[in-house]
């Protein structure tokens, strides 16, 4: 028997500890622009995540060590001038918060102030205990980020499944109780087996929002321009494109191309 799920007008924080309690999934997609939040938000989202993946997507590089707080920022109020109902939680960039907890509130606080975001999102875990510990002493939200960390690439050295050992996996589990107890809100997990995955879940009283990481967890998130296809050149298997935009977007640039090159486009309907 199924059971009506509340109704958000907005969603907080709160809300998603709610929805995890309700057995509700959790809806989480990037966001970077004011045009493209509108329509995500729009749509009804959960949460926009403002991602460092800004770096690779807007900006195109090939990590996402590059972009710094104040495009961060930038993005991110770009974001909050569009939406209504949804959560918007915004990465901390690389170098921000990573062994220096005065800095890591620093930033965080620039964040709040300066572009209106809701959270933010730091990677890691122990390891940054400390600075997400000062960050909430400010009450500012923290989600937190484990398993395949971007900001870690060259540490790793590759982008494939994290925690298939058991010692990764056992160190995953104690950094997602640690994030749990200093305060964390929720927690995604990259690329994790999906095993792990439902058992960090089930062991947290805080949502878990997988990528890559199965449908055990409480909810998913994934990259809108990857989803709708705006790009084509990362397939990774967790990846659903539920558009083809990349072929669509470029059939029509084709088009107006022809008809300009023709004289059919402006006709005289599209004319003063």
């Amino acid at each position: 028997m199924s059971t009506a799920k509340k109704q958000y007008k907005r969603v907080t924080v709160k809300s998603l500890v709610e929805m995890k309690a309700n057995k509700e999934k959790i809806s989480m997609l990037t966001a970077y622009d004011y045009t493209m939040a509108k329509i995500v938000d729009g749509a009804g989202i959960d949460v926009i995540l403002v991602g460092d993946s800004a770096s690779n997507v807007m900006a195109g590089h090939e990590t996402t060590l590059p972009i710094t707080l104040d495009q961060m920022i930038y993005h991110a109020s770009s974001v909050i001038r569009a939406i209504h109902r949804c959560l918007v939680v915004v990465d901390l960039p690389f170098g921000t918060y990573q062994g220096n907890s005065k800095n890591a509130l620093d930033s965080a606080i620039r964040i709040m102030k300066e572009s209106g975001g809701h959270a933010v999102k730091l990677e890691g875990g122990s390891e940054i205990a400390e600075s997400v510990s000062r960050i909430l002493t400010a009450g500012i939200p923290v989600m937190g980020h484990l398993g395949l960390t971007p900001q870690s690439i060259y540490k790793f050295g590759t982008y494939t499944v994290r925690a298939k050992e058991e010692a990764e996996a056992a160190k995953l589990k104690e950094d997602a109780k640690l994030l749990e107890q200093l305060g964390c809100f929720a927690l995604v997990l990259e690329k994790v087996p999906a095993k792990l995955a439902q058992e960090v879940a089930e062991s947290l009283t805080i949502p878990v929002i997988g990528i890559g990481a199965g449908g055990g967890v409480d909810g998913q998130v994934l990259v809108t321009h990857d989803m709708i296809g705006m790009t084509h050149e990362f397939s990774p298997r967790f990846l659903r494109r539920y558009l083809d935009l990349y072929a669509e977007m470029t059939k029509a640039f084709q088009n107006y191309i022809s008809d300009v090159k023709s004289l059919d486009f402006p006709n005289e309907n599209e004319q003063y």
